[in-house]
């Protein structure tokens, strides 16, 4: 894959952690792109290095050494101020804990990164966003009054609303029950599907992982798996058989 044809690229991304005399090394030279239009899974077990992996990629960390491009702008080079400009308006963020801000209204919310940023909303665009996660009927309200998943929506309306090239999503469904779960995946599809974003998403779930269109997989700060879907079950028996070889 090319620069242009990735979203994203990291290229020989590391990621040091020192306390004390103890080093960990999160990323051990990760060289991956996510293109344009796609949807990829990223897994492996606790300590693998995904969570890292995400954040860096996201600017929300500096790696200790490797390059971030963003489209073609380089991440690494940027300063604090200009990677907070770059993630207002070019990168969407779904967490699990769905990070709404309570006193605000779902509208509110859905806007306040445009605020951030000082960009006046395209109110064509917000309006298909809201139609599209179903919450027309919600603007009004705050999020103590929506359930699980009706407030994860409205993340993902607040990840949309700057039309991103990309979405970062650290598992998003983690707080969700099954059915629910299942809504928000499909919502995470349909963007990547009829809007042509990029959704990069973090999740331990092989059924999660199975909505993506590629899996890729991390062990200890690299990577040993990048696969094309292979269905939950499938998924599911590639991470263990990962387990049962780190067992031995």
């Amino acid at each position: 894959m090319t620069t242009t044809d990735a979203a994203v690229r990291v290229e020989q991304l590391t990621r040091v952690y020192q306390t004390g005399r103890s080093r960990v090394d999160a990323l051990a030279g990760v060289d991956v792109g996510f293109g344009r239009g796609t949807f990829t899974a990223v897994m492996g077990p606790s300590g693998s290095g995904k969570s890292t992996l995400l954040q860096t990629a996201a600017g929300l960390d500096r790696p200790t050494s490797g390059r971030v491009l963003v489209g073609d702008t380089d991440l690494t080079r940027l300063s604090e101020t200009r990677r907070t400009e770059l993630r207002r308006t070019r990168i969407g963020f779904v967490f699990q804990a769905f990070n709404l801000i309570g006193a605000l209204t779902v509208e509110e919310n859905i806007v306040l990164p445009l605020r951030l940023a000082a960009v006046r909303p395209d109110r064509d665009w917000l309006a298909r966003v809201v139609e599209r996660v179903g919450l027309a009927d919600r603007l009004h309200h705050r999020p103590a009054a929506l359930s699980g998943g009706q407030q994860q929506r409205v993340a993902i309306a607040r990840a949309l609303a700057t039309r991103p090239e990309v979405i970062f999503c650290d598992e998003p469904t983690g707080a969700l029950d099954s059915h629910t779960a299942a809504e928000v995946l499909t919502l995470l599809r349909a963007v990547v599907d009829e809007h042509g974003l990029t959704v990069v998403m973090v999740t331990h779930d092989p059924v999660a992982a199975s909505y993506a269109d590629r899996v890729l997989v991390l062990a200890d700060g690299r990577i040993v798996g990048d696969l094309p879907q292979l269905g939950a079950a499938r998924i599911a028996e590639h991470l263990a058989s990962l387990d049962r070889r780190a067992a031995r």
